[in-house]
């Protein structure tokens, strides 16, 4: 039996010559390979020494020749597969959800607003609004009172000082809080205090301290040394209003304070221990750390307070009904006697206006800068 194992003679020349062909490929392709490889690495080192810039991009490309292939991001988001509940009937219950909250807002916004509007230019009183259009009779003749204009720049110096007196004491307190961090919940739940009072009740308190006669700063005064005449802080011209100040500022110190512990106990601690290593301590560690920390906080706090402190009321009804004379005497008490004592709801409504167009004047830098320490 012969051996029938071809030999290298008994190759076809075609076949052989295709073979051949083939291996002559594959090392075309491994040393194109190669040459690619080559010139990118050449690339990348020419690109060094043109600077930076130049190898960051052919880096760059690098790593974006060797990514797979990815689908982008909003056919990804266009291929999600729809979750159930998605469709027509959920997006009616959820407008049907929110209808409510939506007609809240209406009712409880929109309605009186449009309420004052219209009496604002017409002459209303408490059991016949909107009897007849005046135009700007109502507002004009707030105006030219002298006893408004007074109570409107009463107004703003008396919020601007109680606003930054309560911005200034409540941050000191919620430095004393952060930094004695076991005794805060102590400290805390005393804080809540004033805050939970009535403002009814804070102004009985406070009246009953000023009192001439037994009060806790007479009988303090007394104690001292002082031989001279009761001295009354409310019924005095000068100290009337400081008195109600004071009050006002015991009341909403407390919610400035919190406010500013919970800015406090948000902050990165491992920044401040580097500042202190770095010899950062006391006013300039505040200054420089922990104030810019807190801005947007103090800035935010400081605009509600001067809102509240415009909307004064219950504490002047109760402490000194406006007096001695215009003394204590603010725009909001002005608008409760036009409206509930003179029926004149015509007026209140335009004093209302007047006191929103102020308010308005007044908050717009502050909330502007409080948007500035906020993006920052």
């Amino acid at each position: 039996m012969g051996n029938n194992t071809p030999t290298l003679d008994a190759v076809d020349p075609e076949t052989g010559s295709a073979a051949s062909a083939v291996a002559d490929a594959d090392s075309n392709t491994e040393s194109a390979r190669a040459g690619k490889a080559t010139g990118q690495a050449a690339g990348v080192a020419g690109s060094v020494t043109d600077g930076p810039r130049g190898a960051g991009a052919r880096i760059a490309d690098l790593r974006r020749s060797v990514r797979p292939d990815r689908r982008p991001a909003r056919d990804r988001r266009l291929a999600r597969p729809r979750l159930p509940g998605e469709g027509p009937r959920t997006r009616l219950v959820r407008a049907g959800l929110v209808a409510p909250a939506g007609l809240a807002v209406i009712v409880l916004g929109a309605f009186p607003l449009v309420f004052i509007l219209l009496a604002a230019f017409s002459r209303s009183s408490l059991g016949r609004p909107f009897q007849e259009f005046v135009g700007g009779d109502n507002v004009t003749s707030a105006l030219t009172n002298d006893d408004v204009i007074g109570s409107l720049i009463r107004s703003v110096g008396y919020a601007l000082a109680v606003a930054v007196l309560s911005v200034v004491f409540g941050v000191i307190v919620a430095l004393a809080l952060a930094g004695a961090v076991r005794a805060g919940s102590l400290v805390r739940t005393l804080l809540l205090l004033p805050l939970i009072t009535p403002p009814v009740v804070v102004g009985i308190l406070w009246k009953l301290i000023f009192s001439p006669s037994g009060g806790l700063i007479d009988t303090l005064l007394r104690t001292f040394g002082y031989r001279g005449e009761p001295l009354s802080i409310l019924a005095n011209p000068d100290l009337a209003l400081a008195g109600v100040g004071i009050a006002d500022i015991w009341e909403w110190t407390p919610l400035i304070a919190l406010l500013v512990f919970a800015a406090l106990l948000g902050r990165d601690p491992e920044v401040s221990e580097a500042a202190a290593l770095d010899g950062a301590h006391g006013w300039r560690l505040f200054r420089e750390i922990t104030l810019p920390a807190i801005a947007a906080t103090i800035a935010a706090a400081f605009l509600v307070r001067l809102v509240l402190a415009f909307k004064v009321f219950d504490l002047i009804y109760v402490m000194t009904s406006g007096g001695p004379g215009q003394a204590t005497t603010m725009p909001a008490y002005q608008i409760y006697q036009a409206a509930l004592q003179h029926s004149d709801v015509g007026q209140a409504a335009a004093l209302t206006l007047i006191l929103a167009v102020v308010i308005t004047v007044i908050t717009t830098p502050i909330i502007l800068i409080s948007r500035r320490f906020g993006n920052d």
